[in-house]
């Protein structure tokens, strides 16, 4: 649902607020979609989360989420989106960040208890460390996964599988294997694997196959 001009008007004048209240912090804020961005330094999240929370203007008291997104061709590759909403002043606000994969992320832990499972999520699938984090290990993926899947560099068919051994009688990990080999296909053709260099043209020709001659 689209926003009004008074609100949209309102999200760019709290935009102004911010920057103006932590200009050492904020890098910028614009609109984007009919939504405020902030883009914040990194090691000064924890501060500007806080003060969102609790400053009477803002009052963004819920974290609605924190995801990641990955950028492999920047020095920063991972930026990180901390999803606000005031219930007060019915707005929302979206937070970001760069990191790269040696800079740890200051956890919010303190500031939402809800970023918790949410950081712990971030590392899981992009590799992203939250410094100072109660809990950090992963929460979707299985014990002794390789890898963090989100990564735009991560193998599609993944490192290892696991399946139960009947056998052993317990779970056990192995290499991906492909069940089935890669096949070569005849694009010419409307029906794929007709085409035999073995066989005569007439007798492997199928109906449709003139379509192709044409």
């Amino acid at each position: 649902m689209s926003l009004s001009a008074e609100q949209i008007e309102a999200l760019e004048d709290l935009g102004q607020h911010i920057a103006s209240a932590l200009p050492d912090a904020v890098r910028e804020t614009h609109m984007s979609k009919d939504e405020l961005v902030v883009s914040v330094n990194r090691n000064d999240i924890v501060r500007v989360l806080t003060m969102l929370r609790d400053d009477p203007n803002c009052m963004f008291q819920q974290l609605v989420d924190v995801c990641g997104v990955d950028w492999p061709e920047q020095d920063e590759r991972f930026e990180v989106v901390y999803n606000l909403l005031s219930l007060k002043h019915n707005q929302r606000v979206r937070v970001r960040l760069t990191a790269g994969e040696d800079q740890p992320v200051p956890s919010v832990v303190g500031v939402y208890q809800t970023a918790n499972w949410f950081e712990r999520e971030v590392w899981d699938m992009y590799g992203v460390v939250f410094s100072n984090h109660p809990d950090l290990r992963r929460l979707l993926t299985d014990y002794g996964f390789e890898g963090h899947p989100l990564r735009k560099d991560f193998p599609l068919t993944g490192t290892v599988e696991l399946r139960y051994d009947d056998e052993q009688a317990r779970v056990v990990y192995e290499p991906v294997r492909l069940t089935q080999d890669f096949r070569n296909f005849d694009f010419l053709s409307p029906w794929e694997g007709a085409l035999d260099p073995g066989v005569d043209a007439a007798a492997r020709a199928l109906p449709g196959d003139e379509k192709a001659a044409g």
